[in-house]
């Protein structure tokens, strides 16, 4: 299914747009919705998402990288990525950019939409998607019970850490300092160097945080 996004008054594409088209159900999008594009389904909605930009890629990439890489050496989880769908609720199917599940739920990671509940998820923040993920999909992943949610916004420089307590997210925000995860041990990252442009090296962040996880009071 093709779609074109138009600006009303030049008649000329729109570069990043969020649409949402209604009166979909849940069997109309595992049947239409594109395998190579970022389409969801939130109670009765389609939400097709515009191409990113190779910016948002990058970060997606250093996070999958160096969260693999963890998760990995420390056999402590499994790296998905979108447009993999995951069913989150009854009538929400969400396709982050990154989850990770643990490693005992590997083996049902399986078909379209992904059952299984992952112990984290990030999203890289878009423009276009900024209330989506800061509000609608935080709501989403708390009532699913997925334990941490990251929300990325390099534009803004705001590391968005949303942790469940009670069945509810505790946010904080961090725009530098260290950020350190409660659901991977020993996990921890130096949030401004997300900031940084070029990012930095993939390996030697992978090789500092190894280096110190599970080193009581060690500094990064």
């Amino acid at each position: 299914m093709a779609l074109t996004v138009l600006d009303s008054r030049t008649r000329t594409a729109i570069s990043e747009y969020l649409v949402r088209l209604p009166g979909w159900t849940l069997e109309d999008y595992l049947e239409r919705a594109p395998e190579n594009a970022f389409w969801e389904f939130a109670r009765g909605e389609v939400i097709v998402h515009s191409p990113v930009r190779a910016e948002h890629q990058e970060l997606v990439y250093f996070l999958t990288w160096i969260l693999g890489g963890f998760c990995e050496r420390r056999k402590c989880g499994r790296i998905y990525n979108g447009p993999a769908a995951v069913q989150v609720l009854p009538d929400v199917v969400r396709e982050p950019d990154i989850f990770v599940v643990r490693p005992e739920d590997r083996g049902r990671v399986k078909g379209v939409p992904v059952r299984v509940r992952p112990m984290l998820v990030v999203e890289v923040v878009s423009p276009s998607t900024r209330s989506l993920d800061l509000v609608e999909k935080a709501h989403d992943y708390a009532l699913a019970g997925i334990p941490e949610y990251w929300a990325v916004d390099r534009e803004r420089r705001a590391f968005h850490a949303f942790t469940l307590e009670g069945g509810r997210y505790r946010e904080t925000v961090l725009r530098q300092g260290r950020f350190v995860s409660t659901v991977l041990p020993g996990f921890w990252l130096r949030v401004e160097r997300l900031w940084q442009d070029p990012l930095p090296s993939e390996w030697e962040t992978l090789e500092r945080i190894l280096a110190s996880a599970g080193r009581t009071g060690a500094a990064p």
